[in-house]
């Protein structure tokens, strides 16, 4: 365990008392923050998930490794929230915690699967990647919910050109890890198209479905966009997007309807997911994607019967 001592940064309460620093009464006043047991900050230190990473790091076994959200977060992709408890995974021969805040998972982990970091190893990009999904194992969730969870996760890492597709699929070849399953199928929908969590999430659902949704369609007008859909199935030109807290803003809510408004006159249906709805029964949102095909279908049906009934018409006027 690391033991240096700056009362600038994260320290250990009890190292900092043996060197004489501060005192007991000194680390509960107002100069400074417990973050974890026997670890503290500076008080005027914004909580970041990082500092706490660096906090955590202090007093887990030097051969922990940082990964998952908390990895990822430390890497640039902020996954996890400040007060996210920190994941670590630990070779299966220590035995560490439980500490509250901190998220041990005791797990087969090479040295070459990670580097060196603040005293501790941080695993490297495509391992961390592939924790994030593994780590939703032991099962606590049912299987459509852990893919909601890690692929969105897993998008994201890839968005940010951290790890590409085909090094977590080499990743896979071989391994036999508690949720190895589950990691197959969750790369097997991976697509870093999606520009937010939420999409990534909601195209999951559109799978789980069965549907396979096209991520940021382009909609071209003699040659050039005019409009891009969050998730669309193009063979019934049902357009799936998600309304963010953003889209509640009243200019964008004008500009929503004008842009769909004018799609919809070209014979395109949507379904409107918002964050409570994609939070709620996602069964409810397979339903209304199945109505809008209906309704699409009914109308395709119309159509022919009125171009049918043209031809008709004019076979009968030629007599």
């Amino acid at each position: 365990m690391n033991t240096t001592v700056n009362l600038n940064d994260v320290f250990r309460g009890s190292a900092a008392r043996a060197a004489g620093y501060v005192t007991e009464a000194e680390l509960r006043g107002p100069r400074f923050r417990r973050l974890f047991q026997d670890v503290y900050a500076p008080a005027h230190l914004p909580v970041t998930h990082e500092l706490r990473c660096r906090g955590a790091a202090l007093i887990v076994p030097k051969q922990a490794v940082l990964t998952g959200r908390s990895a990822a977060t430390v890497l640039g992709v902020e996954l996890a929230k400040p007060y996210d408890p920190v994941e670590f995974v630990v070779p299966e021969q220590y035995r560490f915690g439980p500490i509250q805040g901190i998220h041990v998972r005791r797990t087969a982990i090479r040295t070459t699967e990670s580097r060196p970091w603040n005293g501790i190893r941080i695993a490297r990009p495509w391992r961390a990647a592939l924790d994030l999904i593994l780590r939703l194992s032991p099962r606590t969730y049912s299987w459509v919910r852990r893919l909601r969870i890690a692929v969105p996760d897993v998008d994201a890492f890839i968005r940010a050109g951290l790890v590409t597709p085909q090094r977590l699929r080499c990743a896979l070849r071989g391994r036999r890890n508690r949720g190895i399953r589950l990691a197959r199928a969750a790369l097997s929908m991976i697509d870093p198209r999606a520009e937010s969590l939420p999409e990534s999430e909601l195209r999951v659902v559109l799978k789980s479905g069965g549907f396979e949704p096209i991520p940021q369609y382009p909609i071209m007008k003699n040659g050039r966009e005019i409009a891009r859909l969050d998730l669309v199935l193009p063979e019934t030109k049902t357009a799936i997007e998600y309304d963010g807290k953003w889209h509640r803003k009243r200019k964008q809510v004008r500009l929503d309807k004008a842009r769909r408004k004018k799609l919809m006159g070209e014979g395109w249906y949507f379904v409107i997911v918002t964050a409570e709805k994609l939070a709620g029964d996602y069964t409810k949102i397979l339903r209304e994607v199945r109505e809008a095909q209906s309704l699409w279908k009914d109308s395709d049906s119309s159509r022919m019967l009125r171009v049918f009934s043209a031809r008709d018409a004019s076979s009968s006027s030629g007599g």
